[in-house]
């Protein structure tokens, strides 16, 4: 009875006691759970905050919401809250939404979950990426934030708080409001602090390592979003501008930009790619894992004559070539980067069409491309926004300029010296898909590099770079796209053991494979005997 009574007033606070302790007598264990989280609204309000909701999780009950399949969470409590109320210069009201959930088993560490997209949204805080079977259930106290702004699409771009917001100022906030909270609900502070993202998630990462270093011990940086408000948004514009060109007309005389590549013509193009490539990991096994030995050249698709199945019509590998060169303006001036030949990019399991043609089979287009870059682009990228800016009339000699204001305080590609989080001695690992297709992985490369140049044999100590063959953006395709990056990360901070590889497994693609993914430059080899299938017969070799 002792024992529970102690249980009852470390979960529940000063609140328990105030009320009276008789409140916690002979209760189940949900029922502890149940008014803790109860009692959390009062005990965790810390000041400019206030918690909308607390709810106790009982273990293996439910799974994150939209999962219907996967494993079960364990016993948690979730609290929502808001901080920063106000009504924004556009008339609209604003708050800093988060989610944090706190788990019974607590590890002693506290996660942050990366956003993406233009955030507005509250994922459930359960530590999904790079993290197979949650962060959550191995422990972690796990929050995430929409970023300041309420609603997905990038409107929130006509106010100006919302704007630095969600570039910075809503993370910082996020990151000290969660430490508080963990403090007083463990009534101890996290013995650690770890970040992971992906995309915009993955910039934040970086942002953090630059403006907040305080805050993390490490950090998972997957296909950073370092130049997405300049740079991969004209890719965008670039690309869909190049298909649009050569994409059939409808029925109203307007490209069918999903028609511009068939799903026939992609699958042309993965097959020359692997023939091309594939072999040069010592194995022909559907995946380019030497992409440094690649040297595919699309203009070996191109029909001769009339177009068939088996070849691409000039125009299409025109529009390739033009695409994976990179955008340039009229004085050849590059504007982004170029991206790699990887044959993940035409596998239908891949997000590559998604993103570059979509599905629509009217001029109405559905590209990713259109709906979500050109909406940041009119609503947040340029300065002041404008509804009017079409990417299909992105115009780039006039219209990059138009992006810098907000570049500069959004973008992460430029700091390469780190010193605030090299002097807390911080650990920040890169992953990157290689058939991504909205952030390319030869951006990714470049940074790498000029961090290496930088820093020399002493960047190993501090940050690594996992190049993923055939992934697409953040996730799936034809490859090896699950892989425990914060396991490796926890032990390299904690116990000063840098990942020499990490061993990632297929999923849809890929069922019962697995593959090391290896510290640039190096690339996986088969060793030439052994299960190909196993990682155990691949070694990490220098190109």
């Amino acid at each position: 009875m002792t024992a529970h009574l102690l249980q009852c007033t470390a979960w529940a606070g000063t609140a328990a006691v105030v009320a009276g302790l008789s409140a916690c007598s002979l209760p189940t264990k949900t029922d502890v759970a149940r008014d803790a989280c109860s009692t959390a609204a009062q005990a965790f309000a810390v000041p400019g905050v206030r918690i909308t909701e607390a709810e106790a999780i009982a273990a293996d009950t439910v799974r994150p919401p939209g999962q219907n399949a996967g494993p079960l969470l364990a016993a948690h409590c979730r609290i929502q809250g808001r901080m920063n109320e106000r009504t924004g210069i556009d008339g609209k009201p604003y708050h800093i939404g988060f989610e944090l959930r706190l788990p019974a088993g607590w590890n002693g560490r506290l996660l942050y979950q990366g956003g993406g997209g233009n955030d507005g949204v509250i994922r459930p805080a359960v530590g999904p990426q790079a993290a197979p079977g949650y962060a959550l259930n191995r422990g972690f106290a796990v929050v995430t934030t929409d970023a300041g702004h309420q609603g997905p699409d990038a409107s929130f771009g006509f106010d100006p708080i919302a704007r630095t917001d969600n570039a910075y100022a809503a993370h910082d906030r996020v990151a000290v409001t969660a430490k508080e909270i963990v403090r007083r609900h463990y009534q101890r502070p996290a013995d650690r602090s770890y970040f992971i993202g992906c995309s915009g998630g993955g910039r934040q990462g970086m942002m953090f390592t630059q403006k907040f270093p305080q805050h993390f011990d490490g950090v998972i940086a997957m296909a950073p979003a370092m130049r997405v408000s300049k740079g991969a948004t004209i890719a965008a514009a670039w690309d869909t501008q190049a298909l649009a060109a050569i994409a059939p007309a409808g029925a109203d005389g307007r490209p069918v930009l999903s028609q511009a590549l068939g799903n026939g013509d992609l699958g042309v193009l993965r097959n020359g790619i692997l023939q091309a490539c594939d072999a040069q990991d010592g194995l022909a096994d559907g995946v380019v894992s030497n992409p440094a030995a690649c040297k595919f050249d699309v203009r070996t698709l191109a029909c001769q004559g009339d177009k068939t199945a088996t070849c691409l019509a000039p125009a299409q590998v025109s529009a390739l070539q033009k695409m994976f060169a990179g955008p340039v303006d009229s004085a050849g001036r590059k504007l982004y980067f170029t991206w790699p030949w990887d044959a993940g990019i035409g596998h239908p399991a891949n997000d590559w069409r998604a993103w570059k043609l979509g599905t629509s089979t009217t001029a109405v287009p559905n590209s990713r491309h259109v709906f979500l870059m050109q909406d940041a682009l009119q609503g947040y990228f340029v300065t002041p926004p404008d509804r009017s800016l079409s990417i299909f009339q992105f115009h780039f000699d006039r219209d990059p300029q138009r992006m810098d204001a907000h570049s500069w305080i959004f973008n992460t590609a430029d700091d390469v010296e780190l010193a605030g989080f090299r002097a807390r001695n911080g650990k920040l690992l890169f992953a990157h898909g290689m058939a991504d297709p909205i952030f390319s992985p030869d951006e990714m490369v470049d940074y790498y590099q000029r961090l290496s140049a930088r820093h020399g044999a002493a960047t190993g100590d501090f940050s690594r770079l996992f190049l993923i063959p055939g992934m697409g953006h953040c996730q799936g395709g034809a490859a090896t796209d699950s892989w425990d990056g914060l396991g490796a990360l926890v032990d390299w901070v904690e116990k000063g053991q840098a990942p020499q590889r990490i061993v990632a497994r297929g999923t849809t693609v890929f069922p019962g494979r697995s593959r090391p993914l290896c510290p640039y430059p190096q690339y996986a080899h088969y060793d030439g005997s052994g299960n190909p299938d196993d990682a155990a017969s691949f070694s990490c070799r220098q190109p």
